[in-house]
């Protein structure tokens, strides 16, 4: 498998040009968010050897890849640079709010509980979105392969965060053998505390995925889920119910969730009216950014302007970002399809 590097100067002439569109990230996860050329120099900094970032087949090596980049992040200096640099480019691209996956759980130990790593996440990308511009929102997330004590640690610290910078709670990691209705428990404190539902699901394993994130989870939004196409009945209740799938197609061609980008069904899903953002991600590993990624749906898949922007304002309306956020972003949006 060879990683999609897909390079755009900018819009072909006589489009619209993708980075003027208002758009949030939705599905973002922080390590992954890194620069490859910082990559390259917090390890020659530490005298670490350069993890792969490319060249991996299947999730199991994909999420070994994942985990390598931990490495250069125990040191604090590091991490506040890396969010830093993520908002900067967040910025360069046209997102208005970016909601960052986020595991306190890989930095427990350097500051000495989740909670006080939770607060350490919130103060760096505080600063970082007032210094370029970008609103933000974290998803603290739970490791679905982790005990169900953790996640419910993960729970209580993120609900503790709640308007604090906190907005959602995630799940990831590897789908298979590891159910929804495992963590609903840790997903029911958070939505008590008026955070959003925002598993994984519908990536490795089918429609039934999906299905148990919005009955066991209450999802609000669910990260892919685009092997709900698999299921009409599934499709016609995310477009009745209005539940955003946050996709991300790069991701899904190089995992192996799709064969190729051509034959993504983001057109399909979008036909049958389910809402739906556009994300990366983890651009370190898949290679485009949030900018390249509507590019290439605009390209290969073949999505119009009207629904591109329609994606980005689903990206912005379904979070919960700020109200003036989400009045400027729409006011921009429909300008943008104005123009």
């Amino acid at each position: 498998m060879t990683i999609v590097e897909t390079e755009f100067a900018g819009a072909s002439e006589g489009a619209r040009d993708l980075k003027a569109l208002p758009k949030g990230h939705l599905h973002l996860h922080l390590e992954a968010g890194m620069r490859p050329g910082t990559l390259i120099a917090m390890c020659e900094a530490l005298a670490l050897e350069i993890p792969q970032t490319s060249g991996f087949v299947g999730f199991t090596e994909f999420g070994l890849c994942y985990r390598a980049l931990l490495t250069v992040l125990r040191e604090p200096e590091n991490l506040q640079r890396l969010i830093d640099e993520i908002f900067e480019d967040q910025a360069a691209d046209g997102v208005a709010y970016a909601e960052l996956g986020v595991s306190p759980t890989f930095y427990a130990e350097v500051y000495g509980s989740i909670d006080a790593a939770l607060e350490k996440l919130v103060e760096f990308a505080e600063v970082a979105s007032r210094r370029h511009g970008v609103a933000y929102g974290l998803m603290p997330t739970v490791d679905r392969t982790a005990s169900a004590e953790q996640a419910i640690a993960v729970a209580t610290a993120a609900a503790g965060f709640a308007g604090r910078g906190v907005v959602s709670l995630g799940l990831a990691n590897d789908e298979r053998g590891f159910p929804c209705r495992d963590f609903a428990e840790a997903f029911a404190i958070a939505r008590a505390a008026g955070l959003q539902s925002t598993p994984h699901a519908g990536e490795l394993v089918g429609p039934e995925s999906v299905r148990e994130a919005i009955d066991d989870l209450g999802a609000d939004r669910v990260l892919h889920g685009v092997r709900a196409i698999e299921d009409t009945t599934l499709v016609a209740e995310l477009a009745e119910r209005g539940i955003p799938l946050d996709v991300c197609p790069t991701s899904n061609v190089l995992l192996d969730v799709v064969g190729s980008l051509e034959e993504h069904p983001l057109p399909r899903l979008l036909a049958a009216g389910v809402r739906c953002s556009i994300n990366a991600d983890d651009p370190i590993l898949f290679g485009p950014n949030i900018r390249a990624e509507y590019e290439a749906c605009r390209a290969t898949l073949g999505l119009t302007d009207e629904q591109l922007a329609a994606c980005a304002w689903t990206s912005i309306e379904t979070t919960l970002a700020p109200d003036e956020v989400k009045a400027d972003a729409k006011a921009r949006i429909d300008a943008w399809l104005a123009a």
